[in-house]
């Protein structure tokens, strides 16, 4: 089953393994692929995985995220290096879909150069400075933007958008009652904490042909935050809406260790690479850092390791028509048969593994049972300086 040819969307895969978003901080200075990304995506193509899901695309100019070599899509400028893009995937027949963000207050007002906006001023334990609450006008302006960035999508040659709702990003702050303590039309009610996301589908729906998917955190860790009851009629309405697939995730980067999870936090890589730790004194940082490591061991991480949002990926699709796609700790073949044939989810999406192994689709094609990535998350952590790699379970 996991190697049927099959249809998602009315696009045509040849196996159901996709790869998930994944930043990989190789966009050029304007925001568009660089010739490295190109090639990185099409060596993904040519070995065979069923869909590729490309990293975040910046829709705004203040939505841009504090992680260097974003992808942007808010300019006509950049469309001529995504048809790059998209050429070089269509030349293996595999489908590549553009996902559309904004960063919301999950980036930091240095970063963007103006302040940064959100549905409302939460603090974020990250990225503390204030968030400018939008406006009416402002969140129709940024509704337009995510529909502008659909309609180049198109012109660029992609089979699909995919709207990030999850993670903690804008749309997952208008959709959580956490992030979303508005008393307008846009929070609130569940109804009105959903508007601006079926506005979107609907734009999009309305300019494009483009299929539209969602990915979404069912739940997300925070008090009276994002729960999987809420999530299953959040889909509900995102079904009517016109969504045509929706990818089910956890969590925020908020969380730290429980959107990608791992036995222990990577704390070489922690010190090295996220601030304020990375910015310690040499000094410092031969006290901390052991200190850290010490104590490292008792530090509560959350569980399950591996398959963790299959349960709640199984309750969405009980509820909706269209496809699901679980992404989350998958890394053996067996898992990924028994989440099919169970009728848990419809595909199966990894990020964490492809970083390790951009062939994995093939090995496990051809008998590899298991990929090879140990869950270190090192990866998740050297995003914040340079371009995405695989550590090995080491800072290099």
């Amino acid at each position: 089953m996991l190697f049927d040819k099959t249809v998602i969307s009315g696009l045509e895969v040849k196996n159901r393994i996709i790869r998930s978003a994944t930043h990989d901080g190789l966009a050029d200075e304007n925001g568009a692929p660089s010739d490295k990304l190109i090639d990185k995506y099409e060596h993904l193509a040519k070995n065979e995985v069923g869909c590729i899901i490309t990293g975040y695309a910046a829709v705004s100019r203040n939505g841009v995220s504090p992680y260097p070599r974003m992808m942007k899509i808010y300019d006509d400028s950049v469309i001529d290096k995504y048809k790059e893009l998209t050429d070089a995937v269509h030349r293996h027949s595999v489908p590549v879909v553009l996902q559309i963000a904004h960063c919301g207050r999950q980036t930091s007002s240095k970063a963007i150069g103006v302040q940064k906006v959100a549905p409302s001023n939460v603090l974020h334990a990250f990225y503390p400075d204030k968030a400018k609450e939008l406006t009416d006008a402002e969140i129709y302006g940024i509704i337009n933007d995510f529909v502008s960035a659909a309609v180049r999508a198109e012109k660029a040659g992609f089979d699909g958008v995919q709207l990030h709702g999850g993670h903690g990003y804008l749309l997952h702050d208008f959709l959580s009652p956490y992030g979303n303590r508005r008393k307008d039309s846009w929070g609130g009610s569940f109804e009105n904490r959903c508007r601006i996301v079926e506005l979107i589908i609907k734009g999009i729906k309305e300019k494009t042909s483009l299929p539209v998917w969602i990915k979404i955190s069912a739940e997300d860790n925070r008090k009276g935050g994002m729960n999987i009851d809420s999530s299953v009629e959040i889909c509900k309405r995102l079904e009517k809406a016109g969504c045509d697939a929706i990818e089910v995730s956890c969590g925020t980067v908020q969380d730290g260790m429980n959107t990608m999870r791992s036995k222990l936090m990577p704390m070489d890589a922690v010190f090295k690479y996220r601030e304020p730790c990375a910015s310690f004194p040499a000094l410092l940082n031969k006290i901390a850092l052991p200190a850290a490591n010490l104590i490292n061991p008792v530090i509560k991480q959350p569980s399950p390791l591996e398959n963790f949002n299959v349960e709640n990926a199984e309750k969405i699709k009980k509820n909706v028509s269209i496809p699901i796609i679980a992404v989350g700790g998958i890394h053996k073949s067996e898992d990924m048969e028994n989440i099919l044939s169970g009728g848990k989810a419809d595909f199966v999406s990894m990020c964490r593994p492809f970083i390790c192994e951009p062939d994995l689709a093939k090995k496990l094609k051809n008998g590899q049972n298991e990929a090879k990535c140990i869950m270190c998350n090192y990866c998740g952590l050297v995003i914040e300086k340079e371009p995405t790699r695989c550590l090995y379970g080491r800072v290099k």
